[in-house]
């Protein structure tokens, strides 16, 4: 089941996101979040009408979605990043595929003209999704992250949405 996310969600978005921020570099934060600083984040893309899409399954949150500003300055006002986070025992599954459709589609709903995704490399299962939700390759920054002692790339994919 895909839902939008309420803020009792946090802690089990803290859960999966933090899994990759301590265990990853597909996120460049180095330290784990906590939920009440999730829920602040929850409220953030609420307020910009945005949306913030969980998945469950057997009552439980395993992966997450969301959309947020592209850039703060107002001519980017018709263009988001997406994020998506799927538990690691739910990868493969399926689920980041319709997380990230239904994300899709409800900013088809709306007057946002652009979605663009990040990926840090290398994230071979993200550039997949990506390109089989027809998603293109528009950048790559070398060496722009740092993390687990190691320099990241990291590229940018976008659709019209």
């Amino acid at each position: 089941m895909i839902r939008s996310a309420v803020a009792k969600d946090a802690d089990a978005i803290c859960g999966i996101y933090n899994h990759y921020v301590e265990n990853s570099i597909i996120t460049f934060e180095e330290t784990p979040v906590p939920a009440p600083e999730m829920a602040v984040r929850m409220e953030e893309i609420a307020a910009d009408s945005l949306p913030w899409l969980v998945a469950e399954a057997d009552g439980a949150v395993v992966g997450y979605a969301h959309a947020g500003k592209w850039k703060s300055r107002c001519a980017y006002r018709f263009a988001v990043e997406t994020t998506i986070y799927v538990a690691p025992g739910a990868c493969g599954t399926g689920i980041g595929t319709r997380l990230y459709q239904e994300l899709l589609g409800q900013l088809r709903q709306t007057d946002m003209h652009v979605a663009i995704g990040g990926v840090a490399l290398p994230n071979d299962a993200s550039v997949r999704l990506h390109e089989k939700l027809g998603f293109r390759k528009v950048a790559e920054f070398f060496e722009v992250g740092f993390k687990f002692g190691r320099r990241i790339n990291v590229a940018y994919w976008e659709v019209k949405l």
